[in-house]
Parts: structure tokens; C-alpha cells; sequence
């Protein structure tokens, strides 16, 4: 079967996704041995591939799928027991359903429409209790949002940051999943968020004269005490936080 889905740019590099793996592993545990972890897309080099294997600990199968022949081919010599590679696209072609799917900077490229139809697709091909983490990251991974889907939809999504890679929270907009980065506009629940955050964020500013990381924990304190459409407080709490994260029910932003 033809692989499906368009080729990507490919860029990759060390330590790119180490946000979004720290978030997975700490929010939703390590895999259990003998389960199936799918990285949809890895690019032109395996790295982020073996560091996700890496993080998910021992005996979790890790399948790196990628469009480009090439980049397969060129990912065989990392193979190891419980790591392997193959060509495949939204279609994939996995032995059994997977407990997590890793898709990061893949539907970048791709419509609204399309983005959702390929969640409902992953979704559909996930184990039960499985997990869905697609996303987009800058090119050296210091600014991420991505969104947490189980196979009844999106539950989460979450905003990552280097505390020196921003001026505001909304500079974070940008990396947005495709089903909500057009939907930043005004009268639209996302949108109300990122400038409430920006708005903590300035009242917050005091809190910069003892390091950013003070100034973000004010201002998601803040966030989480007061915005009216949280259903309850942000996830993970203080702890998550300090390392730069923030993640909402998804219900938080999405809609009008």
C-alpha cells in the first residue's frame, strides 16, 4: 500500500521534542514492556526517534514511520531490539494497535479540514487507554504546543516554552495545532485565552526581577484563579509548571 500523506521538510535535530516526551512520561507514565509507541514522521534523521525510545524506558517497542524511502533507509543501521523503521503514512502499518503515537510538525503543512480528518484517523488506530500527541515545535524545540487526543478526541493541549524564547505567551501562537492556529481570532475561545495570558503575564511582570520562571508561575497562577471559562485549574499543577508547561482541558479553548 502506498504510504499516505505528503513529505515533509524533514528538519530535525537533538533533544527537539525533549518537551513534549518529558510531558508524555510525566503526565501519562512510562509504557508498559511489550506495548507499541509509533513516532509518525520522525524526518530526515532517526534522532528524536532513539531519544523517544530512550525515554519511554525498556522493553515498550518503538516504530519510527516515515514517507521518504530514503529517510528510512537511512534510518536502518539505529535499528535495535524493540526499535525498528519502516515506510508509512496516516495509513499505519503497525502489527497491533499502538498505546502512543508521536506526530510532531507533520500536519503543519496540511488544511484545517485535513487536520482534523487524520486526528479522527490516528485516533481510530489507537489502543484502547491510547494516546495521540500530535503537535508543532520551533526549529531547536525551545517554544511547543501540542495537543493530548484519546480515541474519543482531544483532551488536552499544551503550551511549552524556554523562558528566554518569548517576549509574551501569545508569541507561543505560531506553533498552534492546525485545527485551532486559524481559529486565533477574535470572538474565539483560544484567542480570549492567549490575550488573557498575555495580560497575566504583564501584571506578572514585578516577578521578572527574580527570574522568568517566577513571572511564569505568577502569571499561569494568576490564569488559573481567575479565567472564567476554566473548567477547572490547568493540568499538572505547580511542578509542571516551573519547567515552563501549561495544559488545558481542551474544552478550554476550543469553540466561540
Amino acid at each position: 500500500m502506498k504510504p499516505v500523506g505528503a513529505i515533509t521538510r524533514g528538519t530535525t535535530g537533538v533533544n527537539r521534542l525533549r518537551r513534549a516526551d518529558r510531558w508524555t512520561v510525566a503526565v501519562h507514565g512510562r509504557r508498559m514492556p511489550g506495548e507499541l509507541a509509533v513516532d509518525l514522521g520522525y524526518g530526515a534523521s532517526p534522532v528524536t526517534t532513539l531519544e523517544l525510545a530512550d525515554r519511554l524506558g525498556p522493553g515498550v517497542e518503538v516504530l519510527g514511520l516515515e514517507i521518504d524511502p530514503a529517510r528510512v533507509a537511512a534510518a536502518k543501521p539505529y535499528e535495535r531490539p524493540g526499535l525498528r523503521f519502516a515506510l508509512g503514512g496516516f495509513e499505519l502499518p503497525v502489527p497491533r494497535p499502538p498505546m502512543l503515537i508521536r506526530a510532531f510538525n507533520v500536519l503543519r503543512q496540511y488544511g484545517e479540514a485535513e487536520a482534523w480528518h487524520y486526528w479522527e484517523v490516528l485516533r481510530g488506530k489507537l489502543a484502547p487507554g491510547g494516546l495521540l500527541v500530535e503537535g508543532t515545535c520551533s526549529e531547536v524545540g525551545h517554544r511547543a504546543v501540542w495537543a493530548g487526543l484519546t480515541a474519543e478526541g482531544p483532551r488536552t493541549l499544551t503550551f511549552a516554552a524556554r523562558f528566554d524564547a518569548f517576549d509574551k505567551p501569545s508569541d507561543l501562537a505560531d506553533r498552534l495545532p492546525k485545527t485551532l492556529i486559524h481559529r486565533n481570532v477574535p470572538g474565539e475561545r483560544v484567542h480570549a485565552f492567549l490575550r488573557d495570558w498575555d495580560r497575566a503575564w504583564a501584571v506578572a511582570a514585578p516577578y521578572e526581577s527574580h527570574g522568568r520562571r517566577q513571572r511564569w508561575l505568577e502569571a499561569v497562577r494568576t490564569l488559573s484563579g481567575h479565567w472564567p471559562i476554566f473548567t477547572h485549574p490547568p493540568l499538572g499543577g505547580r511542578a509542571r509548571w516551573r519547567l515552563g508547561e501549561l495544559t488545558l482541558p481542551w474544552s478550554a479553548v476550543d469553540g466561540e
